[in-house]
């Protein structure tokens, strides 16, 4: 018990020493009261690769130093001087916390290659050292253009919130190794690694005798090892095509096997089709539950809730044609599935499923900064293997606490309903699922579960919404460490619940709160917590008669889990 503590302790320390020294440089900053600041508006950034796309942008120098570069208004009272390169092309490099060293043309030397040979001629701003040592641009008067920031409209405030200004690396120093793009096709190799350190803290007698000694399953384990490849075929409408490969505890789901065996997490191919819609084919998502859509990376806790993990599959073969209508505001999807491609049985020996989703935004404020959620899901399933619901308690490194064992059914038809809202940073959601079962053998039970979740980021970074699927997406990073910010901290926490006794079927009641910090020490790595305490009511897993009363069964244990996550 004691050595669980110290661990926890020992992570708590890690997680705020880069706290303390961020608030020392806020401290810093603040005590600097003869900083110089240069504000240069209105820089255009033209990535030399590929497509030659170009960015608009915003630079802050501050004492020499490049503070921040950014598509987001960065005039405040700090700033000492302001000048608006008015579409200026820029030619150099841009490393935040450095002293950058630039010119600005007035033309793109990527479309007229004699700029280069003349840049006397048309280099109309040059940085050198951080420090201004050519300026042929009219120099914007700082009180004029504070009070023009104070005219333009804004996002609609958190209380005294407002969202933070996104740094943009520089595009020449940022090309992406893994992504290649050619005239007839492009692709991205993508990776994802977590590495897991749990501790189980606390469990009681009752909770020892139902599922035995949970101090068995403390250590460290690769959790995750997930590689692929995804692009696009360009056709006049580009098809999408997506190969992936994992271990089978990647993306658990009632049909999928825990263990460290590699398999095909995905192959799909994604078509347009008529009007707003794609027809997608190969192994895939169901669509039903934001939980289930949203990738386990992304989603505001480690693991998904107990009753997605019990009630919702993993992956499945099939067939889905998915869209949205033209106001953005509603989306669908429907499908047929049959994994028949992963078993050594005919088609009609293996079961058939109908799925189908639809999404809603009845509420989006104009400037999209609050917006309300609702989605509802369907599935229908003729059964033709027979049935098991089991999971582990929203922990990797732990036995099943709920299994309902293998048993005969007909049917089975789910339904699934979603709320969110969203305001700034505070992100809160909740997800009801809902199993009915036809089966004579189990008296035709009802398995249901549900759970109600909150995310916070305390960096003030917003999620956003995509309005294509009706998901949300991943936390941004605003300021990464290595541009000189503390990245995004997340504090998030859940209550989920599943009731697995119906009629016949005892598989377990569990309800499990949790609580989790998440710090994105850039938007490819990860380091987070997770503590959870959960309630188990069942009989004994390891004896063969149940020693409990009714209602008496009530195991409690808790632990927390360590994560380090790095992707591509």
């Amino acid at each position: 018990m004691e050595k669980a503590y110290k661990e926890v302790l020992v992570f708590i320390c890690f997680i705020l020493l880069p706290v303390s020294t961020a608030a020392e440089n806020v401290k810093n900053d603040i005590n600097s009261t003869k900083a110089e600041v240069l504000l240069i508006n209105d820089v255009v950034l033209v990535d030399p690769h590929g497509d030659k796309k170009t960015t608009a942008v915003n630079i802050l120098i501050k004492n020499g130093l490049l503070e921040l570069i950014s598509q987001d208004d960065l005039n405040d009272e700090s700033v000492t001087q302001v000048i608006d390169a008015q579409q200026g092309v820029l030619l150099g490099t841009l490393e935040p916390g450095n002293a950058p060293n630039f010119l600005v043309l007035s033309k793109n030397p990527h479309k007229d290659f004699s700029v280069l040979l003349d840049t006397k001629k048309y280099a109309v701003l040059a940085v050198h050292a951080g420090k201004v040592v050519k300026n042929t641009i009219k120099t914007v008067d700082t009180l004029y253009s504070q009070e023009k920031a104070k005219e333009k409209p804004k996002r609609a405030a958190w209380l005294a919130y407002s969202p933070p200004s996104f740094v943009l690396p520089s595009s020449y120093k940022n090309k992406r190794w893994t992504l290649y793009k050619g005239k007839n096709f492009s692709t991205l190799f993508t990776g994802v690694v977590a590495f897991d350190r749990q501790v189980w803290v606390n469990q009681d007698n009752i909770s020892t005798l139902q599922v035995g000694d949970l101090t068995e399953f403390n250590g460290s384990e690769i959790r995750a090892f997930r590689f692929g490849l995804a692009g696009t075929l360009n056709f006049a409408k580009p098809w999408v095509y997506s190969i992936s490969a994992a271990t089978a505890t990647f993306d658990k789901g009632f049909d999928s096997n825990e263990n460290d065996s590699l398999n095909f997490l995905d192959w799909r191919l994604d078509i347009p089709f008529f009007a707003n819609s794609t027809l997608s084919i190969g192994k895939q998502k169901e669509p039903i539950s934001m939980e289930r859509l949203m990738s386990l990376v992304h989603i505001p806790m480690q693991e998904r809730s107990v009753a997605a993990d019990t009630l919702l599959p993993s992956r499945n073969i099939g067939a889905v044609i998915s869209g949205q209508t033209d106001n953005k505001r509603f989306t669908w999807a429907g499908g047929v599935f049959n994994n028949w491609l992963d078993t050594d049985n005919d088609f009609g020996e293996n079961s058939t499923q109908v799925v189908s989703r639809v999404t809603w935004l009845p509420y989006l404020s104009e400037d999209e900064h609050e917006l309300m959620h609702l989605g509802f899901g369907a599935r229908y399933s003729n059964t033709q293997a027979d049935l098991r619901f089991a999971s582990s308690p929203e922990f990797n490194k732990s036995p099943d606490f709920i299994d309902s064992g293998t048993f005969n059914a007909n049917d089975s038809l789910t339904y699934n309903l979603e709320a969110s809202w969203r305001k700034g940073p505070l992100w809160l959601s909740g997800e009801y699922t809902e199993n009915n079962i036809d089966s004579s053998e189990k008296g035709s039970p009802t398995l249901s579960g549900y759970y109600l979740s909150a995310a916070l980021s305390l960096t003030g970074e917003m999620r956003n919404y995509n309005k294509r699927n009706g998901t949300f997406a991943p936390l941004a990073v605003s300021q990464s460490v290595e541009q000189g910010g503390i990245g995004a901290w997340e504090l998030t926490s859940r209550w989920s619940v599943f009731d697995g006794n119906s009629d016949q079927l005892t598989s377990g009641d569990i309800d499990i709160f949790s609580v989790g910090l998440f710090w994105w020490l850039n938007p490819k790595f990860n380091i987070s917590a997770n503590y959870r305490w959960m309630n188990l009511e069942r009989c004994s897993f390891i004896i063969d008669t149940c020693e409990f009363e009714k209602g008496s069964a009530k195991g409690k244990s808790n632990g927390i889990n360590f994560r380090l996550m790095l992707m591509l």
